[in-house]
């Protein structure tokens, strides 16, 4: 293959898996629940063959067009951090560290040593409800507003006016210093906000600060075999930087789908790394289940255009990184299968059933591309799907 897109569709899990229950997610299955909602429309994944999918006994099944399966996670983790670092070769055996009743005073004290500033607020929080409760004090003392959730992650949150960006980018820097070792937290994230007492709303100028991956990934193996991989969205931030070769920025989906179809015209080879985050930040978490499937209605209302961009030595391969349910009864993710669709001129439609370990996919996307090496983890498709 000269280019491969990988998709990712931000916590579109398809149902809950085996060891749910160590996790609190057991009838999880977030596209079954939007595909209840009156704002579901999927034409174009279901001509693909997504119906076929183990697992899926609510869509039309049809003689698919792609390669289609799903995926269980091996992984001890149920986040951002922990799926895409497995799908691209990284199997975290153990969970990253959370904080249900907020961060201990060693870590609390030693980051307002570190950066001078005092804290609001440490303990777990939704996004939205964090600035509107603690805006105002974080106005009024000029003391940051340090909150977590259930997800391993120490998010920082400030008033653009009081903490431009760029500083609070700096502050997040210094916060993940410090968080190593036990405390080393999957990500550090930036969370700007604007607006006054009531009337608070979070920016486009999130930014994550994650660990650097500990292994060999499917991004290394791209890169480091003088091909391209081209980040969009979050996915530079998720590894750190690490085997990226272009970094395309993106806010929110209907950018990172125009983004995606810009890159379907660009001469390169290798990979293509794609996230789009509103599935799981704006509708899961937010428990939003006819956001979340009009949002899935918008994706599969833009694919044709997408695969009418693929040539002769080209696929398409669309997943997710875990499940984020919006009509359970939180707003967590979810420890569910991931989908996994391909499609290309040279893609046999066949069915892939179920398949242990989300790494597969980075070990196919490197077959395909003939990487020098391959990643840490996975076992490839490519034989299943070429034929």
């Amino acid at each position: 293959m000269k280019r491969v897109f990988l998709i990712v569709l931000d916590s579109l899990g398809v149902g809950y898996e085996p060891d749910a229950a160590d996790f609190g997610d057991v009838g999880a299955d977030t596209l079954r629940r939007i595909s209840r909602s009156p704002k579901f429309s999927i034409p174009n994944l279901i001509s693909l063959g997504i119906g076929n999918m183990d697992g899926i006994d609510y869509l039309e099944k049809i003689p698919p067009k792609a390669a289609i399966g799903r995926l269980r996670e091996i992984s001890r983790g149920k986040d951002t951090t922990a799926g895409h670092w497995e799908i691209s070769g990284i199997i975290s055996a153990e969970p990253q560290p959370t904080y249900p009743d907020g961060f201990p005073e060693e870590v609390i004290s030693a980051f307002t040593e570190a950066t001078g500033y005092g804290v609001l607020c440490n303990k777990p929080y939704s996004g939205t409800d964090v600035i509107r409760d603690y805006g105002e004090e974080h106005l009024r003392t000029g003391k940051l507003i340090v909150y977590t959730s259930a997800d391993s992650v120490f998010q920082i949150a400030a008033h653009e006016d009081l903490v431009p960006p760029e500083k609070l980018y700096e502050i997040c820097r210094k916060a993940r210093a410090l968080l190593t070792g036990r405390h080393a937290v999957g990500r550090v994230i930036a969370r700007p906000f604007v607006g006054t007492p009531g009337h608070f709303t979070r920016t486009a100028n999130r930014h994550d600060f994650s660990l650097t991956p500990p292994g060999y990934t499917m991004l290394n193996a791209v890169a480091d075999s003088g091909l391209d991989m081209i980040a969009v969205g979050k996915i530079k931030d998720i590894f750190a930087g690490c085997g990226v070769t272009d970094h395309i920025p993106t806010h929110g989906n209907t950018d990172g789908m125009a983004q995606s179809l810009a890159l379907g015209d660009r001469d390169f080879h290798g990979l293509c790394f794609i996230n789009l985050v509103d599935f799981d930040m704006l509708y899961g978490h937010r428990q939003d289940v006819d956001g979340y499937a009009n949002a899935l209605t918008e994706f599969d209302g833009w694919l044709p255009s997408f695969l009418a961009k693929l040539g002769e030595d080209d696929c398409l391969m669309i997943t997710a990184d875990h499940g984020c349910d919006p009509g359970d009864d939180s707003t967590d993710h979810t420890r569910e299968y991931i989908p996994f669709l391909c499609v290309g001129r040279k893609i046999r439609p066949v069915l892939l059933g179920t398949r242990l370990g989300f790494s597969d996919i980075g070990a196919t996307v490197c077959d395909l591309l003939g990487t020098k090496k391959m990643p840490d983890n996975g076992v490839s498709m490519k034989e299943l799907l070429l034929g």
